[in-house]
């Protein structure tokens, strides 16, 4: 039994759906579960619609459903038949729900809202897809993947269930994968007041991690649009290469550091099974892709990892107090409340440094917080490198350009918190 996953990417157009089925087309005679994405940038386009909600912006949530829906009748004029059948009716509903949900009053918090919103992506994504599978003849049969996947109630970042879920897919999910293809989502769950929670933000790998493991699977496949794992983005490190091997431990540390090709949360539930994951590309299904397993033969070669819109907020106390334990305590705490996560930090004896993710609102509401008690520098659109395996000659490469305002190293690993010279 094998479980693939499809991103956005992949399934971002008619043409793209096609290629996705051709691939599939290959392995029909296996058990198979297919995780796929919302299609394209749908995503993002619901995350605007679930603030522009929120906030009651009512002809901007009406642009933005209507582009939505646009977006999709075009890939489903592309792909489907018979516009008449009950399944484009099924397909037609779904649209109609969402907006009944935008037309009625927000309720609740922000988080809770977004989840119910921005989770029709994967909704629409998978229903379409096997639509068009079954009418191509590559029979499946769609399931909802909140019935088998469990969280706790903390929207936007669901922490799973593993003991409920392992057993409701045992006894449920698993007769039917071995018995024919199964398309379902990624990124959605549900609480036990079955209502819709998403596993954080690209958290499609993490579903499919979650199915391989409680499934018992052979292998994970994640189909990207590139050659595999590279030991660096190629679009910012043109001398990129290809690594045909990773083992888990390098593939989580990669993964904690930024790297996007895996998510972070999906290493875990494999390597506590010894389940091999593969990244290969639907560009070039045919071609080798890297295989991340225990049993890696590894090239130890520098590897580049950066994460943009970044900001560097530099604390320090009023009464130029030290920053030790009560300082700390009272700085992570602030952090832990707000949900920004610190992607490097460091200190000195009346200073603390710390790197996260630009978060809009939410970090101006910790930087509101953290300015009662504390001096606040902050340094905007920055990058966090990473450079793993590092020699000096690859940090003189990296460093091209670019003015250092912190840098931290290990035996291993070296970070820089970069600004590009003007």
């Amino acid at each position: 039994m094998k479980v693939f996953k499809f991103g956005g990417a992949s399934v971002k157009d008619a043409n793209s759906v096609k290629n996705v089925a051709s691939i599939l087309n290959t392995y029909a005679s296996e058990p198979l579960l297919v995780v796929v994405s919302a299609m394209g940038k749908t995503t993002n386009a619901l995350e605007q619609l679930a603030h522009a909600h929120y906030n009651n912006d009512v002809p901007t949530k009406q642009r933005l459903y209507k582009e939505v829906k646009q977006f999709h009748d075009e890939i489903i004029s592309g792909l489907l038949k018979d516009t008449n059948s009950f399944v484009y009716n099924d397909i037609e509903n779904l649209f109609i729900e969402l907006e009944c949900l935008i037309e009625a009053e927000c309720e609740g918090s922000y988080d809770f809202n977004y989840d119910q919103i921005v989770s029709y992506g994967e909704i629409f994504s998978t229903r379409i897809v096997s639509t068009y599978l079954n009418e191509s003849g590559i029979k499946n049969r769609w399931i909802d993947a909140r019935n088998f996947i469990n969280t706790d109630g903390n929207f936007r970042e669901g922490k799973v269930d593993w003991e409920l879920t392992s057993t409701i897919i045992s006894k449920k999910l698993k007769p039917i994968v071995s018995k024919q293809l199964v398309v379902t989502q990624g990124f959605i769950g549900q609480n036990r007041e079955h209502n819709t929670v998403t596993l954080g933000r690209e958290g499609s790998d993490y579903s499919a991690a979650i199915f391989a493991y409680t499934l018992g699977a052979d292998s994970v496949t994640i189909w990207k649009d590139v050659a595999g794992v590279m030991n660096g983005d190629p679009k910012k490190f043109p001398s990129a290469v290809k690594l045909d091997e990773l083992s888990y431990t390098h593939a989580i540390e990669m993964a904690y550091y930024g790297a996007t090709v895996i998510h972070p949360k999906t290493i875990q539930p494999l390597q506590s099974k010894n389940i091999p994951l593969y990244v290969r590309s639907f560009v070039d299904p045919g071609a080798k892709g890297t295989v991340v397993s225990n049993y890696a033969d590894e090239r130890y070669i520098p590897t580049f990892i950066s994460k943009s819109k970044q900001v560097l907020l530099s604390i320090s106390s009023k009464d130029f107090s030290f920053i030790v334990e009560d300082n700390l305590s009272n700085i992570f705490n602030l952090f832990a409340e707000h949900n920004v996560k610190m992607n490097l930090m460091q200190n000195s004896a009346i200073s603390f440094s710390v790197c996260v993710d630009d978060k809009g609102e939410e970090l101006e509401k910790l930087k509101s917080d953290l300015s009662y008690n504390y001096n606040l520098k902050c340094n905007n659109e920055v990058e966090l490198l990473t450079v793993m395996h590092q020699t000096d000659e690859a940090i003189k490469q990296a460093l091209v350009n670019k003015t250092v305002l912190l840098e931290q190293r290990t035996r291993a690993t070296v970070q820089f918190v970069l600004k590009d010279n003007a």
